[in-house]
């Protein structure tokens, strides 16, 4: 089960409207950013998380966010706009479990639920990193951490194909 990742043209319209609709709810709200943690802490992070994959046709994701742990033990709680819960995504060396609510799916490795919740490969360790402002490569991304001090964070995708983007943004302290 692949999250509101949207093939079909009404599906992405609805997304896009839910995605504008969080900056406006989330502009009322006053969620709490961890402070940074040295590398080897557990972190806490929130905020909304955008995820582009431009595939034939196009797809498109876009939640809140809530992530905690680390690249090793987690849990990434992704929100709708009105702050339901869309899916848990928790793992550990022992297991990788997508819970979507009605359904509890397992994975062989942190990467493939990943994949499965999200529609694309994000590289968990370097994401981790570039949360805490450490421009770390992954194979085929270049992350921009120019506006990372202003809770701003993006990255992009080219190898392999197809091209994905990911822009966060965290909640202000």
């Amino acid at each position: 089960m692949t999250l509101p990742l949207a093939p079909a043209r009404g599906r992405v319209t609805l997304l896009a409207g839910l995605f504008f609709a969080t900056f406006f709810i989330a502009g009322c709200a006053a969620p709490i950013r961890a402070e940074r943690q040295n590398d080897d802490a557990i972190s806490f992070w929130t905020g909304r998380i955008s995820l582009q994959v431009q595939s034939e046709p196009p797809q498109s994701f876009f939640a809140g966010f809530e992530l905690k742990g680390s690249p090793v033990q987690g849990e990434l709680t992704l929100n709708s706009p009105l702050g339901n819960s869309l899916a848990v995504l928790r793992w550990s060396p022992q297991e990788a479990i997508l819970d979507s609510g009605n359904q509890i799916q397992r994975f062989a490795s942190v990467d493939e639920l990943i994949q499965k919740a999200t529609g694309a490969a994000v590289p968990l360790p370097a994401l981790f990193d570039w949360l805490r402002g450490k421009n770390t490569a992954a194979d085929g991304w270049s992350a921009d951490l120019s506006q990372q001090a202003d809770g701003r964070i993006s990255a992009s995708r080219s190898s392999p194909q197809p091209r994905t983007d990911l822009r966060i943004v965290l909640a202000t302290p």
